[in-house]
C-alpha cells in the first residue's frame, strides 16, 4: 500500500503580499484569478482535503476540488499577531520575534508554537501512511512546511529554510515506515496538466 499526497498551498492574500500573520481572509483578485487558471491542471484524487480557513476553501473551489474541510490542517494560530505585519511586530518587541524564529517550541504570542503545529501534522501523516489512496490537501504553507519536516526527518529548526509559495505544489509519497518528498515546485510554470503518477 502506497498513500501518495499532493499539498498545495492556498494562493495569495493581502496578508501573504504584507508579509503579514494571517487572519482568516479571502483571496485577494490576483490569487483568485491565479487559481482559477490551473483548473484542469490537477489529476483526480481519490480524497481531497481542505484546511478549515476561508482562503484554503476558496482555492480548493477555484481548482473546481470537491474538498473536504479538515480542522487538524488549519494554519498555526499566531495568537495575538494575527492581521499584524511581521515588521510591525519587529517594531514593538523585536526580542519575542528572535525567539520566536530561533526557538520552535515558544510561542510569544499566545497562540500555538511551530513545534505544537508539527507534531499535530506528524500525527496526521501518520495516519494517512496507512491509507492506499491519492490524496489532494489545499493548506498552508506553514502546514506544507511541517509535513516535508516530518517527511524527511529534519530538525524543526529547518522550519525557516523551507519556502513555500502560493499555490505550489508538494508531492509525499508514504509507504510502510517512512514517506518520501516526491517534489516540490509551482503550478503556475506549468503549461501542460501536472502529472502525479
Amino acid at each position: 500500500m502506497t498513500a501518495r499526497l499532493t499539498l498545495i498551498c492556498h494562493a495569495s492574500t493581502e496578508a501573504v503580499r504584507k508579509a503579514a500573520f494571517p487572519s482568516d481572509e479571502p483571496l485577494d483578485r490576483h490569487g483568485l484569478s491565479d487559481a482559477t487558471a490551473l483548473v484542469g491542471k490537477l489529476p483526480g484524487a481519490d480524497r481531497c482535503w481542505t484546511s478549515p480557513e476561508l482562503r484554503t476553501r476558496q482555492t480548493a473551489e477555484a481548482l473546481h476540488l470537491n474538498a473536504i474541510s479538515l480542522s487538524t490542517l488549519r494554519d498555526c494560530d499566531y495568537g495575538a499577531w494575527k492581521g499584524y505585519t511581521l515588521d510591525e511586530i519587529l517594531t514593538r518587541d523585536p526580542q519575542a520575534v528572535e525567539t520566536w524564529l530561533r526557538d520552535p517550541a515558544d510561542a510569544p504570542h499566545g497562540g500555538e508554537s511551530l513545534l505544537s503545529l508539527m507534531q499535530r501534522i506528524a500525527q496526521w501523516l501518520e495516519g494517512e501512511k496507512a491509507m492506499d489512496r491519492h490524496s489532494i490537501l489545499v493548506t498552508h504553507a506553514t502546514v506544507i512546511r511541517a509535513a516535508i519536516i516530518h517527511a524527511i526527518g529534519a530538525a524543526p529548526n529547518s522550519f525557516w529554510l523551507i519556502n513555500i509559495a502560493p499555490l505550489s505544489v508538494t508531492r509525499l509519497s508514504g509507504k510502510d515506515s517512512r514517506w518520501n518528498l516526491m517534489f516540490a515546485g509551482s503550478l503556475m510554470s506549468k503549461a501542460e496538466p501536472v502529472s502525479l503518477d
